[in-house]
């Protein structure tokens, strides 16, 4: 049978009563982005929350030396964390061998969304083309793409990039199951030859804009298929990188 995949713009879309084989969450700006990037240099672990007392009682049990508290709202950084939600801050040399406890507005409620279903993953531009390759290599019958949004709204951003994975796996044989993927592939069709355009364009990227210079983080969550790093939920909430060679 060939894989079905359908696409839900928010957490709040996806639907109770069904389950898929796989999900994989995207949130474009930024969350998604900065995991990839994260498990890319080297972290032990990307654990996500939606809840931030739930989040500062896990990293409290966490040994100080070994962690990260990496969240925002709104796109600012939460006072007392080590880190916002930029994936050009989460470098090696902070990184390396540490778990990051995050939480964001839009990405972390995805997760928690679909995080009983069997397979999770999470997505990025520069990662499409891995967790596209690791997607063909399961024996998957139905597939949900989980956009994030921005606050339970529709993202410009996170469709385009549920499009530009999709491609790749209907290139494969996959069918489309409904009409928010089709919509989905029309954006990738229309803003592949400039994806940084895309998110620059979308009411997210000008809420970005407006808060500073986000140049960096543009061109990092735009730059398509840099990364080998599938992020794999390993136990409820816990992410570990899956690095693919072929």
């Amino acid at each position: 049978m060939a894989l079905q995949i359908a696409y839900f713009h928010v957490a709040n879309d996806v639907p109770d009563a069904a389950s898929p084989d796989a999900a994989v969450v995207i949130d474009v700006l930024r969350a998604t982005t900065t995991i990839a990037w994260a498990l890319h240099n080297g972290a032990e672990a990307v654990q996500t929350f939606s809840d931030l007392d739930a989040l500062r009682a896990a990293a409290a049990a966490w040994p100080e030396g070994s962690r990260l508290l990496v969240g925002e709202r709104g796109g600012q950084k939460l006072d007392g964390f080590d880190l916002g939600n930029s994936p050009v801050a989460v470098v090696p040399e902070l990184v390396q061998g540490k778990r990051l406890f995050m939480s964001t507005t839009n990405g972390t409620r995805s997760l928690q969304r679909v995080r009983d279903v069997s397979r999770v993953f999470t997505a990025a531009l520069p990662n499409r083309q891995a967790v596209a390759e690791r997607l063909l290599q399961e024996p998957l019958e139905r597939l949900w793409i989980v956009g994030s949004g921005w606050e339970g709204a529709y993202s410009l951003e996170d469709s385009f990039a549920a499009g530009a994975l999709a491609s790749l796996l209907i290139a494969q044989g996959g069918q489309v199951a409904n009409d928010e993927l089709e919509a989905a592939l029309a954006l990738w069709q229309r803003w592949q030859a400039d994806p940084e355009a895309c998110l620059r364009t979308a009411s997210h990227g000008q809420r970005l804009i407006g808060l500073g210079d986000h140049d960096a983080d543009f061109r990092c969550c735009a730059g398509l298929d840099q990364l080998r790093v599938v992020p794999t939920q390993v136990e409820p909430g816990v992410l570990r990188a899956v690095p693919f060679t072929h």
